[in-house]
């Protein structure tokens, strides 16, 4: 991809119930939950601008008028009146997204500001509609995943499902718009276009160089903040 005066857009999946978080769940919406008194959706777009993205559109259901006014305004969200699922929650959202293509991001993992850039990679990797580049993380780096990977990442920097280095999606995608023409209107995951751009060989790959963690539970919000703290204690004064 030829390098754009322009940062892609980010699109925020913001929308799921976090049931797994419950209790803090219960009355937060799951981006607003707190690490190490960061809200998740913070972390994550600060992600972002750490490169170089400036323009943010989210997605919200649950509880989304505490996220709406979390910013003030200051976020572009779409608000579901019923849950899209992460494919069709973005579908939805198309018309709000000005860049072609534009990243999608997770609000519920991230790397730690400034361990590594690896959108401008990502970036750089992309270099046809039809592709779908991925970010990923290597098990050994990944702190409160629950399985062993989901994908394998060969020596070209493709994805594939049985050859090559095994890593985790770490809920980063840069797409075009194109890939979603023959997607339905209403509920889909995101995995479907994946699992199309495996098939025609279109699913590429970044490794994120940096710890990455995965706040999907009490339990790995938990081991983060004990993370985050270590490493903050371990920087010179």
């Amino acid at each position: 991809m030829e390098k754009s005066a322009r940062f892609p857009d980010v699109m925020l999946l913001a929308a799921g119930l976090g049931t797994r978080l419950r209790p803090l769940t219960d009355t937060l919406p799951k981006p607003l939950v707190p690490v190490a008194g960061i809200p998740l959706i913070e972390r994550i777009m600060a992600n972002g601008r750490a490169e170089g993205a400036k323009r943010f559109v989210a997605n919200a259901h649950y509880r989304a008028d505490q996220l709406l006014a979390h910013f003030g305004g200051l976020l572009k969200v779409n608000r579901e009146a019923e849950l899209l699922g992460t494919g069709g929650g973005v579908k939805a959202a198309l018309p709000m997204l000005h860049s072609d293509p534009f990243f999608v991001m997770n609000t519920d993992a991230f790397w730690p500001e400034g361990t590594d850039a690896p959108l401008e990679r990502m970036i750089a990797r992309y270099a046809a509609p039809e592709d779908i580049v991925l970010l990923c993380v290597q098990p050994h780096r990944a702190t409160g995943f629950g399985r062993s990977h989901d994908f394998c990442f060969d020596p070209m920097g493709r994805i594939t499902l049985d050859y090559g280095a095994p890593v985790i999606y770490a809920g980063v995608a840069l797409i075009g718009k194109t890939v979603f023409a023959d997607t339905p209107d209403g509920t889909f995951s995101l995995n479907r276009l994946f699992e199309t751009a495996l098939e025609r060989e279109s699913l590429k790959g970044i490794v994120l160089d940096a710890p990455w963690f995965h706040v999907g539970d009490p339990e790995a919000l938990a081991e983060t903040e004990k993370a985050l703290a270590a490493a903050q204690g371990a920087r010179p004064a």
